[in-house]
């Protein structure tokens, strides 16, 4: 995987995508836009059309993640022959704070008007999606993340949004010296990490078909010899057994650094030997202040409770270690969200890599982006309470970055 290659720069992705989409066709458009905004159009067309100024924000801070939908919308202006002026207001992965516009776009009414509903959804899931890959790529600054968010994504046009925003949030934080976000499990968005293919040995069902743990990994093995390999533990619920029996297996492999083991425990059951108690234990002979803490129920249950929990890493690092095997990395995944990554953090958790689609937006009602017409004809017009964007649109002639 070579992150030199031109071909392979999120920004060549970025055009890659747009050029498989397509601008669509105005009678799509159509289709798919809110229907006021189609008899807009048309009663536009009738009584005259007018330059008008949008203002594109959302009511929550986020990190700006907009190169998919100014592109998206240069192509559209291209396709159908019309001028546009899109002024971006802030740098891609800059933060912006809640109302702050991200764009104003200027051009026809008539042009600009069925593109409203397409617009929004292509800018609010995204850049939420980007602060949240920001805020866990931060709270665990040294250890790097795989997207996993495919499986969760309504269709492939979300699934290649939630891929853009999780490699520009992690631009961000890779800017403040963090590792962020390194790869995805999926070929098809991998270049927006500067990658080729995507990441990922073996699921649930291979274990299944191969009959045993151990077993699934020999047969990756012979496959792939030469690839580092990553063993899933959890499948028959004795990931500290499987694990080492894996390691015992593979020695070279386990000394070098090219074995990992992951945990993907549910939250239905305790990793294999432990309870409530024997999970407090753990964490008192490793990390003592974080336990004695005072803690919210979730914050318990991250750190002592059912699933993949921060003693449950910490008794396979305790495993692994007493049997002899340092190198050996543990990738952990199941709901590593914001909190959950803060409460790791705290507790000082033995994490080598973690895999997580819990960047995607989990409050929809967060996403809602929203555009006001703020001038027409030149003319500065605004509904009542939006008054503020008068004032932004002055100043953005000045700050911001015209993309037409």
């Amino acid at each position: 995987m070579t992150v030199s290659d031109p071909q392979n720069t999120p920004q060549a992705a970025l055009q890659r995508a747009l050029g498989t989409l397509g601008p669509l066709d105005e009678t799509t458009i159509e289709a798919r836009t809110d229907a006021y905004f189609g008899r807009t159009r048309h009663i536009v067309e009738h009584f005259g059309d007018s330059r008008v100024t949008y203002a594109v924000f959302i009511r929550r801070p986020v990190i700006a993640a907009c190169g998919l939908v100014t592109q998206w919308l240069k192509n559209v202006a291209e396709a159908q022959g019309f001028d546009l002026e899109c002024r971006e207001m802030y740098a891609e992965g800059e933060w912006v704070g809640a109302g702050e516009p991200l764009l104003y776009l200027t051009g026809s009414f008539t042009r600009l008007a069925p593109l409203e509903t397409l617009v929004l959804q292509r800018i609010g899931a995204t850049c939420v999606a980007a602060h949240n890959a920001y805020q866990m790529a931060m709270a665990l600054p040294s250890i790097p993340f795989l997207a996993m968010d495919a499986r969760h994504c309504a269709g492939f046009e979300m699934q290649e949004q939630m891929a853009y925003a999780a490699g520009v949030g992690s631009r961000a934080a890779q800017k403040e010296g963090a590792r962020g976000f390194i790869g995805n499990a999926n070929d098809a968005t991998a270049g927006f990490f500067g990658l080729d293919a995507g990441l990922g040995t073996m699921p649930h069902a291979l274990i299944g078909y191969a009959g045993s743990t151990l077993r699934a990994a020999e047969m990756y093995d012979e496959v792939y010899p030469n690839d580092p390999l990553t063993v899933l533990v959890d499948y028959f619920g004795q990931e500290v057994t499987d694990a080492l029996a894996v390691c015992r297996r593979f020695p070279d492999r386990a000394a070098k650094g090219h074995l990992s083991v992951r945990l993907d425990t549910h939250g239905g059951r305790f990793l294999e030997g432990l309870d409530p108690q024997t999970s407090y234990g753990v964490l008192e002979r490793h990390t003592p202040g974080t336990i004695r803490r005072y803690r919210s129920d979730q914050e318990l249950r991250d750190l002592v409770g059912t699933g993949v929990s921060a003693a449950a890493i910490w008794r396979m690092r305790e495993a692994l270690d007493h049997a002899g095997f340092h190198h050996v990395k543990i990738v952990v995944s199941s709901g590593f969200n914001v909190a959950k990554c803060s409460t790791m953090r705290d507790a000082h958790a033995p994490i080598d890599v973690i895999g997580s689609g819990s960047f995607i937006p989990d409050r929809w009602s967060e996403t809602y982006a929203t555009a006001d017409i703020v001038a027409y004809d030149g003319q500065p017009r605004v509904k009542l309470g939006r008054e503020f964007l008068l004032q932004k649109v002055r100043d953005s002639h000045d700050t911001s970055k015209d993309i037409s």
